[in-house]
C-alpha cells in the first residue's frame, strides 16, 4: 500500500473513531487533509466549484471499503442534515481481552521468529511486545525446551515480497515466467491470491487473467521484476486455496504406480528421500524406484544430466521431450 494512500486510511479510521456524532461526506471531505489537497473546499466547507464530486465519491467508497476490510466497523446513519453520515463507535471496534494459556504462547512466540528475516520482523516483534505487556506468558517459560527451536522459511526470491504485498492489498500483477520445458519466458497476468511453501520452495496461486483459470506459479521460475497494477481483481478469491496438493500433484505425490530411475552418486537427495526402494548400480549410479503420477517429469528435468528415465516409457519420452524443447530455445 503506498505511503500516501495509507496516511489517508489512518486519518479517515481517526476521524470516524473521533467524532461524537456521525459525520457526511461533505464533512469528512472538509476535514481530512488527503482529500482537501485533491479536491478542496471553499471558506463555507462546502465543496470548491473546481472540485469533483464524482472522483472525490469514488476515493471515498473505495476508502471505506478499504477500512472495512481491514476491519474497521463503519455504521452508516440515515438523515443527519438530509445527508446520509458514517462514524465508527469505539465500543465496537473494541478487541476483547487477549488470554493465551502456555502452549498458545509459546507456539505465537515460535510463530514470530520465523519471520525475523523477513519484511515483517519489525510487525512480528512490535505485536509480540504489545501482548507481553498485556499480560501474555514469556515464551521461555510458558513451553519449557523450546528456546532451542530456531524456525526459519527460506525467502531468497526477489519476487516473494511484491507478491506478498499484492496479495495482501488485493492488487494484480504482471510478470514472466518461464515454464520447465520452455526456453524462453512468457507474460502473465495474475490475480495472487496466497503464497504458501512447500519442500524448500515458494508457490503463488492465483487467477490467471490470460488463461481464465485458476493457477499456481513457482517463485524460482519468475525472471525480472513483478509489477502490480492498480486495478481491480475480476475473479473471486476462494475461501481455500489447494496450493500444496496441486504442487503435490505436479511432482507426482499422488501416485498409482512406480518408476526406476538412475541418479548419479551424490545427487537427487530430493528424489532419494522419496524413494521406495534403492541399489546401487556401480559405477557413480544409483536406481531409484518412487512413486509415479502425472507431472513426475517436469520435476525429473531440473535434475538435468543427473538422472535418467528406465521406466515406464511414457515417462522417459516426457522427460526427453521437454530436454529437446529447451534446447531448441
Amino acid at each position: 500500500m503506498a505511503i500516501a494512500k495509507a496516511e489517508r486510511l489512518m486519518n479517515l479510521a481517526l476521524c470516524l473513531l473521533g467524532t461524537r456524532r456521525p459525520l457526511s461526506k461533505r464533512e469528512l471531505r472538509a476535514s481530512i487533509e488527503a482529500y482537501i489537497e485533491a479536491f478542496g473546499v471553499d471558506v463555507h466547507d462546502a465543496v470548491a466549484p473546481g472540485g469533483s464530486d464524482d472522483a472525490f465519491n469514488r476515493m471515498f467508497e473505495r476508502d471505506k471499503e478499504d477500512l472495512r476490510e481491514l476491519g474497521l466497523i463503519i455504521e452508516t446513519v440515515e438523515g443527519v442534515d438530509g445527508e446520509t453520515g458514517y462514524v465508527a463507535r469505539r465500543d465496537s471496534n473494541r478487541l476483547p481481552p487477549i488470554t493465551l494459556d502456555a502452549e498458545e504462547a509459546a507456539a505465537l512466540g515460535l510463530a514470530a521468529k520465523v519471520w525475523q528475516q523477513a519484511r515483517l520482523a519489525a510487525a512480528a516483534s512490535g505485536a509480540l511486545q504489545k501482548l507481553r505487556a498485556a499480560g501474555m506468558p514469556e515464551a521461555e517459560d510458558a513451553y519449557e525446551g523450546h528456546g532451542a527451536l530456531e524456525p526459519r522459511i527460506p525467502v531468497h526470491e526477489a519476487a516473494f515480497e511484491p507478491l506478498m504485498l499484492a496479495a495482501r492489498d488485493r492488487r494484480p500483477v504482471v510478470f514472466d515466467y518461464r515454464k520447465a520445458n520452455a526456453a524462453e519466458p512468457e507474460q502473465r497476468h495474475v490475480e495472487p491470491w496466497t503464497l504458501e511453501c512447500w519442500r524448500g520452495h515458494w508457490y503463488l496461486a492465483g487467477w490467471d487473467r490470460d488463461r481464465g483459470a485458476e493457477r499456481v506459479f513457482r517463485l524460482s521460475r519468475i525472471t525480472g521484476r513483478v509489477r502490480s497494477r492498480a486495478l481491480p481483481f475480476t475473479a473471486p478469491v476462494p475461501d481455500h486455496v489447494t496450493v500444496r496438493e496441486t504442487v503435490e500433484t505436479w511432482a507426482g505425490e499422488t501416485a498409482t504406480g512406480t518408476a526406476r530411475i538412475k541418479v548419479r552418486a551424490g545427487h537427487g537427495y530430493p528424489l532419494r528421500a522419496r524413494a521406495t526402494a534403492l541399489h546401487d548400480l556401480g559405477g557413480g549410479w544409483d536406481e531409484l524406484e518412487i512413486p509415479y503420477g502425472h507431472g513426475l517429469d517436469a520435476w525429473l528435468v531440473e535434475f538435468g544430466p543427473d538422472v535418467v528415465v528406465l521406466e515406464p516409457a511414457e515417462l522417459r519420452d516426457g522427460v526427453l521431450d521437454r530436454l529437446r524443447a529447451v534446447a531448441k530455445g
